[in-house]
């Protein structure tokens, strides 16, 4: 059975490098998309935000390989990246026509919902800088055996994004485990991405091409049937249970397919309403299932990148040695505490994130 084998830190540069697109994104705050009269703008992209949550929360050395268009907005997504702490060494910027006919930076308007009212995402990312990637435009051999990388990351948002996408990652995540980097890949199903790109269809036969690769899977628990096509009793990308057997099920059938898989960890969310969750994790790793405590009646403030801030708590479980459940109950807390923020990506501290874990609670600290 496969087991994570990570290089240790005096060896490698980086903690974890990320593959994906930064968008800018525009936050209507309390109000509607198409009713507002102003935006917050918060930087964002599902890659991108595991490699913050790990430098800002948990402190590790990560970078991002992505492309931005070369004009202002390109340069306010480069000014809030700086704040986040994630290396910007392998960002391609790519010379702006003027008016984004060849190349531009990606938006994406997102607003919270609430009770009733679901989130709701509006996507303006054609002909992206990063989308246009082709293999053989990344020096990934400098990034993994020179440089150096414990961990590398990419998904399934990346890989909708182009028809060349799909073949950069593939590129990357065959350099990673060349230097033995250990790959993780989260299938981030997104309908509106594939829309226009083959549906569902086209993202099962992407993802499954691609998932050899992999030696840590993530999703949540509509993702494995939505993106590899795993059915399961109650779970479907429109609707799912909070039943840790289907899980189960599901994630036994996943490892058995892809046997190289060393661990798969899905999200395990019932939504009651927009801003009330329960909220839970399940590890698979070495022969055993780890489940992060249930966390009923979760109250949401922002859901976008919970999940993205799970993987980062349990990514950064496994580079600090901890064992499996403790890097499960990291990666539910971090996720947790991520979604009473605005904004995709974590504004946790990781005392916080440890203050969760315990169960205490939210008294103020003074």
């Amino acid at each position: 059975m496969a087991k994570l084998n990570i290089k240790p830190k005096h060896r490698c540069k980086w903690d974890l490098v990320s593959l994906g697109e930064v968008m800018l994104r525009l936050d209507p705050g309390n109000l509607r998309i198409a009713t507002t009269r102003e935006f917050r703008a918060w930087e964002g992209g599902g890659e991108y935000n595991v490699a913050r949550g790990l430098k800002r929360c948990f402190g590790m050395d990560t970078a991002i390989v992505t492309a931005l268009a070369d004009n202002p907005v390109g340069h306010l997504i480069e000014d809030l990246m700086l704040q986040g702490g994630v290396s910007q060494q392998y960002v391609r910027w790519v010379p702006f026509d003027g008016v984004g006919r060849a190349v531009r930076n990606g938006l994406n308007f997102t607003e919270r919902g609430f009770g009733v009212r679901a989130a709701l995402g509006c996507s303006d990312r054609g002909h992206t800088a990063i989308s246009q990637l082709k293999p053989g435009e990344i020096d990934w051999d400098q990034i993994f055996s020179k440089d150096g990388a414990r961990w590398f990351h990419t998904g399934g948002i990346f890989c909708a994004l182009s028809d060349t996408a799909p073949l950069v990652a593939q590129e990357a995540m065959q350099a990673a485990r060349r230097a033995g980097t250990v790959v993780s890949y989260d299938l981030n199903y997104r309908p509106s991405l594939w829309k226009s790109a083959g549906g569902k269809a086209q993202a099962q036969a992407t993802n499954r091409r691609l998932a050899p690769l992999v030696d840590t899977m993530f999703g949540n628990e509509e993702d494995f049937t939505a993106a590899l096509g795993f059915a399961v009793a109650g779970v479907d990308e429109h609707h799912s249970q909070l039943d840790p057997a289907s899980f189960q099920e599901m994630i036994e059938r996943v490892m058995s397919e892809f046997p190289q898989l060393a661990a798969l960890a899905t999200t395990v969310r019932h939504a009651k309403t927009a801003t009330l969750n329960d909220w839970s994790s399940v590890c698979y790793y070495d022969g055993h299932f780890y489940q992060a405590q249930v966390r009923e009646n979760l109250e949401i403030y922002d859901r976008v990148g919970g999940g993205d801030s799970f993987a980062s708590g349990l990514i950064y479980g496994f580079l600090a040695g901890k064992e499996p459940q403790w890097a499960v109950e990291c990666a539910a807390a971090h996720g947790a505490l991520a979604m009473t923020t605005p904004g995709d990506t974590s504004m946790a501290t990781l005392d916080e994130v440890l203050q969760a874990m315990k169960a205490q609670t939210a008294r103020i600290a003074r």
